[in-house]
């Protein structure tokens, strides 16, 4: 599946296993390019990313709930009630975005 945000479209990887979810983007140095999906993920932590990341928790219509944009490494996003899915994007990816929208995300 794919998302378009400013014009770009980025990759965006459904992680439903465990192993892939608690890895995520741990240790990675390289540059992030692609973004993460995380179904029924309701909280989120950045312990041990290397690079920036933002935040977007949507529910069931990915309808955009929460946005934290430019994430450090080491915090903590508390339990969010309403929350279906949680996506990963690359740091300053999402700053054309606003709670409220709609994230149109492709199949294909």
């Amino acid at each position: 599946m794919y998302i378009k945000l400013k014009g770009k479209k980025i990759i965006v990887r459904e992680l439903t296993k465990f192993k892939d979810r608690f890895i995520s983007y741990k240790f990675k140095l390289e540059p992030i390019k692609e973004g993460l999906c995380f179904p029924k993920k309701r909280w989120f932590s950045t312990y041990l990313y290397c690079q920036r990341v933002d935040v977007i928790m949507t529910d069931k219509d990915n309808k955009i709930l929460y946005m934290y944009q430019n994430l450090k490494s080491e915090k903590i996003i508390f339990f969010k009630k309403s929350v279906y899915y949680t996506y990963i994007f690359p740091s300053n990816t999402a700053n054309d975005l606003k709670v409220g929208d709609k994230l149109k995300i492709n199949k294909n």
